[in-house]
C-alpha cells in the first residue's frame, strides 16, 4: 500500500470508527504455564492472537469488509486527482462515505441478481475486451500490458472480476429496467414543449473592437492628452468609412489584447454585453460600425462582424433528443425503484452501527438523481 493509501484508509476511519464495532473473530488468549516453583524473572513471551477481517455488513449473505470498503474510498479519491490536506481529506471522506457505501451494497444486490438470472463472462469475452482494451491504449507488447496492469495496481485475476462485475450489473440493467421501458408520441411532445429552450441555439455576435487608451503619467487625467486621444479616435472613424478595413487600423492603433487577431470578439451572447455598450450594437447589422464611445481607460469603436438569431429546432428534427432525454429520466426512475426493491428484498445485516445510520439516512431519503453502480 502506497503512502497515499495508507493516509486515505487511516483518515477514514478515524473519522468512521469502525474497528471497535466492526464483526471479528475472537482472539485466543495466551496460554498459560503450569504453576512452578519461583524462579528469577524471565521475559515474558509476546502473546500471539488471530484477528479475521472486519465485516461491515451481510447482504444476502456475502460480505462487505473494511479492506474492500477503504479500497472503495481510495479509488473514490484517487478519482479526484487532488493533493488534499489533512482536513480536507478528512472532509472529503465525510462527504463520500455515504455515496461508496450505498454503492457498495447495491453493486453486490446486483451482481447476486446478475449470478441469479445466469449472467457470467465467458473466456472468449474476456479475450475480446482485452484485445479491444489494448488497441484503445495502445499497449502492443505484453510487457507494456503488463506495466500498465501494474501501475493501476492490478492483476489480470483482478481485472477480469472488474470486467465480470460491469457486465453482469449492465446486463441486469438492460434486461430488468431497460428493456420494460418505453416512450409514447404524446410523451415527447409534452417534453419538448416544457423545455424548448433545451432545443433552442441562442443568438450569437461577433465583434471587432479598436481601443484606444488613454497615455497617463501617474499624475490623474491629463486633458490634453485625453483630447488627443478623442481625436486619434474620430480620425480612425473618418478612415473607415472613407473605406480602410478595420483590421488595418486596428493593427495600426488598437491598443486592446485582441489587436493580435484583428480586434475579434467573440462569438458571444448579445446579454454578455455591458447595457451601455449593447444599446450601441444593437441598431447595427453585420459590417457596421458604432461612434466612437468612452470606455474606462480611453476611446473605442466596434464594428458588427456577424449576428444570428435564436433558432430553437421543430420536434421533427429534435425528436432523437427529446426521445434519448425522456429515455434517460425515466431509465434513472425505474432504476431508483427497481433497487429500492432489491434492498426491500435482501437480508442486509448490519455489523457496524456507524454505517448502518449512514445507510438509513442516505437510502431512506427520496433520490433526485438514481446512482448508476458498476458503470
Amino acid at each position: 500500500m502506497s503512502k497515499l493509501q495508507v493516509l486515505v484508509a487511516g483518515a477514514a476511519f478515524a473519522v468512521l470508527p469502525l474497528a471497535a464495532q466492526a464483526q471479528t473473530a475472537p482472539q485466543q488468549p495466551p496460554a498459560q504455564p503450569p504453576a512452578q516453583a519461583p524462579t528469577a524473572p524471565a521475559a515474558a513471551p509476546a502473546p500471539t492472537s488471530m484477528l479475521l477481517e472486519q465485516i461491515l455488513v451481510k447482504v444476502n449473505g456475502d460480505i462487505i469488509t473494511k479492506t474492500e470498503f477503504e479500497a472503495r474510498q481510495i479509488e473514490a479519491l484517487r478519482r479526484r486527482g487532488q493533493a488534499l490536506s489533512d482536513d480536507q481529506l478528512k472532509q472529503a471522506i465525510i462527504e463520500t462515505t455515504p455515496d461508496i457505501l450505498v454503492d457498495a451494497v447495491d453493486e453486490l444486490l446486483l451482481l447476486q441478481r446478475g449470478k441469479e438470472l445466469g449472467y457470467k463472462m465467458t473466456e472468449d469475452m474476456f479475450k475480446r475486451t482485452i484485445e479491444n482494451l489494448r488497441k484503445e491504449n495502445k499497449l502492443e507488447s505484453d510487457e507494456a500490458f503488463a506495466a500498465a496492469l501494474k501501475q493501476e495496481g492490478l492483476d489480470m485475476a483482478a481485472l477480469r472480476k472488474n470486467f465480470e462485475r460491469q457486465l453482469i450489473i449492465n446486463e441486469v440493467r438492460k434486461v430488468e429496467v431497460m428493456s420494460k421501458l418505453g416512450l409514447t408520441e404524446e410523451e415527447a411532445r409534452r417534453y419538448y414543449d416544457e423545455n424548448k429552450s433545451d432545443f433552442t441555439t441562442p443568438a450569437s455576435i461577433t465583434l471587432r473592437e479598436l481601443v484606444l487608451t488613454v497615455p497617463t503619467d501617474g499624475k490623474g487625467v491629463n486633458v490634453s492628452r485625453d483630447e488627443e486621444t478623442q481625436r486619434k479616435a474620430e480620425g480612425a472613424l473618418a478612415r473607415l468609412k472613407a473605406g480602410e478595413t478595420f483590421e488595418k487600423l486596428v493593427a495600426e492603433l488598437s491598443d486592446s489584447p485582441s489587436k493580435a487577431n484583428g480586434g475579434l470578439v467573440g462569438p458571444i451572447q448579445p446579454e454578455e454585453l455591458a447595457p451601455d455598450i449593447k444599446k450601441l450594437v444593437d441598431p447595427l447589422k453585420p459590417g457596421q460600425t458604432t461612434t466612437v464611445y468612452r470606455t474606462p481607460k480611453g476611446y473605442g469603436i466596434l464594428k458588427l462582424e456577424t449576428a444570428t438569431k435564436a433558432e430553437t429546432k421543430p420536434f421533427e428534427q429534435a425528436r432523437d433528443d427529446v426521445a434519448n432525454k425522456v429515455y434517460e429520466a425515466k431509465q434513472r426512475a425505474e432504476f431508483d425503484k427497481y433497487i429500492r426493491r432489491l434492498r426491500s428484498e435482501g437480508i442486509i445485516e448490519w455489523k457496524n452501527e456507524e454505517m448502518q445510520k449512514l445507510w438509513i439516512t442516505k437510502t431512506s431519503a427520496p433520490a433526485a438523481d438514481a446512482k448508476n453502480p458498476g458503470a
